[in-house]
C-alpha cells in the first residue's frame, strides 16, 4: 500500500501524471512529520521510506515509456520480412600474370588436319627401271591449328620398296605447306607397285589427309607393267581426290561393245592408246569433280581432249555412262541415239576410260571414245 500510491483509476478527471507525483510526495511528508517525535532509530526508517516513495514514482513514469520500445532481438512482425543472413567473408585470389591460364589453348588440344596438294615427284604410274633408286616427294598442306613439330610419315601397308619405317616431316606452321620426301628403290620385277603411308604427330597419332587416312606412291616397273585383267581395283590419288581404276572392267566393256557390233554385222574396234588416254583423263575429271557431262571441268570439249592426247583423226564419237560394264552397255542400248553411235560403221578404233570414286554421286564413270578416218 505504501509503495503503490493512489491507484491509476482513482486519479482526478484530468489524469495529470504530475498530480500523482505531488500527492505521493505530500503523503510521504505527512508521514515523516508524525514520526519526528519518536526515538532516533526511527529516523533511518524515515530515510528508507522517503527513498522508496521517490523510487515508486520514477518506476511508474519509466514503465509507460517501455511499452513503446521493441528490442532488436524480437522476430519481425511484417509478413514476408526476412532478416538478413550473415555471409562469411570470402577471399578472392588475384591470378598471377606469369602463370598460364588452364583454359589457354595449347598444342595438346589443338585440331590437327592436312591435305595432299600434289605429287612433287613421281606422280602415280610413273615408269621406272627395275632396281632404280628414287626419292618420292609429296606436298602436304597443314590445314589444322597445330604446328608440326616432331611429325613423321610412316609406311603402313602395300609394297615397301625399301622404305624406312618412318621419315621426318619438316617443322611446319599451321596453314603452311611442307614438302615431305622418302627414299625408295623400285622392285626388281616388272609390275605395278603401290605403297601406303600415314602422317603422324609427335605422339604417333595418325593425322587424316583430307577424308583419307593414307597417301601413297604408285609406280610401274618395266614397259607397261602387268595388266590388271582380273577386275581388282587399283587405288590412286590425284590431289585431294582418292579414286580407283580397274583394267578388268575396261577390258570387259571393250568386249561387250565389240560383241554388240558383231551382232549387227559391224566390225570390231581396235584399241587405240591415244583414245584410251583421252577417255581415262575425262573419266577421272568427272569422278573427282562429281559431274557427268561431255564438257570438262576446265571447259574443254571432246575434240580438245583428243588433240591434247595426240589423236590424229578428225572423226570421233564419245559416249558416257555410269556403273558396271553391263550397266553402261544397257544405258546405251536403251537410248536410240547412243546405240546408233555405238554400232556406227565409220569408226574403227576405241578407247575406254573408267574411274571410280566413292565420294562422287555416281561411283563409277565411263568414257568411251571412238574414232576413224
Amino acid at each position: 500500500m505504501i509503495f503503490r500510491g493512489r491507484p491509476y483509476s482513482s486519479l482526478s478527471q484530468d489524469n495529470n501524471p504530475s498530480l500523482i507525483l505531488r500527492e505521493q510526495r505530500l503523503f510521504c511528508l505527512r508521514y515523516t512529520h508524525a514520526t519526528m517525535n519518536k526515538k532516533a532509530p526511527w529516523i533511518f526508517l524515515l530515510i528508507f521510506l522517503l527513498t522508496a516513495c521517490v523510487t515508486v514514482s520514477q518506476e511508474t513514469t519509466s514503465t509507460e515509456a517501455l511499452i513503446l520500445f521493441v528490442t532488436s532481438t524480437l522476430p519481425p512482425t511484417k509478413p514476408g520480412l526476412v532478416l538478413p543472413t550473415e555471409i562469411p567473408p570470402t577471399v578472392t585470389e588475384t591470378p598471377d600474370p606469369l602463370t598460364p591460364s588452364v583454359t589457354a589453348s595449347t598444342t595438346a588440344n589443338c585440331a590437327d588436319d592436312a591435305i595432299l596438294v600434289e605429287d612433287v615427284t613421281y606422280p602415280d604410274n610413273s615408269v621406272l627401271s627395275a632396281g632404280e633408286s628414287f626419292t618420292k616427294t609429296w606436298k602436304l598442306q597443314n590445314v589444322g591449328q597445330c604446328n608440326w613439330t616432331g611429325y613423321t610419315i610412316a609406311f603402313v601397308s602395300g609394297d615397301r620398296m625399301s622404305a624406312p619405317d618412318a621419315a621426318p616431316v619438316p617443322e611446319t606452321e599451321a596453314g603452311k605447306p611442307a614438302d615431305v620426301s622418302i627414299d625408295l628403290v623400285a622392285p626388281s620385277t616388272d609390275g605395278t607397285y603401290l605403297g601406303n603411308y600415314e602422317l603422324r604427330n609427335a605422339e604417333e597419332t595418325t593425322i587424316p589427309i583430307g577424308t583419307e587416312s593414307t597417301f601413297w606412291v604408285k609406280i610401274i616397273v618395266g614397259v607397261g607393267g602387268t595388266s590388271n585383267t582380273q577386275g581388282t581395283p587399283i587405288v590412286s590419288q590425284s590431289g585431294n581426290c582418292t579414286y580407283s581404276t580397274n583394267d578388268g572392267y575396261v577390258q570387259s566393256l571393250i568386249e561387250l561393245v565389240n560383241q554388240a557390233r558383231r551382232d549387227v554385222g559391224r566390225a570390231a574396234l581396235t584399241v587405240n592408246q591415244q583414245l584410251m588416254n583421252a577417255g581415262q583423263s575425262h573419266s577421272l575429271d568427272m569422278a573427282c569433280n562429281d559431274f557427268l557431262e561431255h564438257s570438262g571441268s576446265d571447259g574443254t570439249w571432246v575434240g580438245d581432249r583428243l588433240v591434247q592426247a595426240g589423236y590424229p583423226n578428225s572423226y570421233y564419237l564419245e559416249l558416257l555412262a555410269i556403273g558396271l560394264p553391263q550397266d553402261a552397255l544397257n544405258q546405251w542400248r536403251n537410248d536410240k541415239t547412243h546405240w546408233e553411235a555405238l554400232i556406227n560403221s565409220r569408226v574403227t578404233e576405241i578407247g575406254v576410260g573408267y574411274v571410280f570414286s566413292k565420294f562422287s554421286s555416281y561411283g563409277g564413270y565411263w568414257t568411251v571414245n571412238m574414232g576413224g578416218p
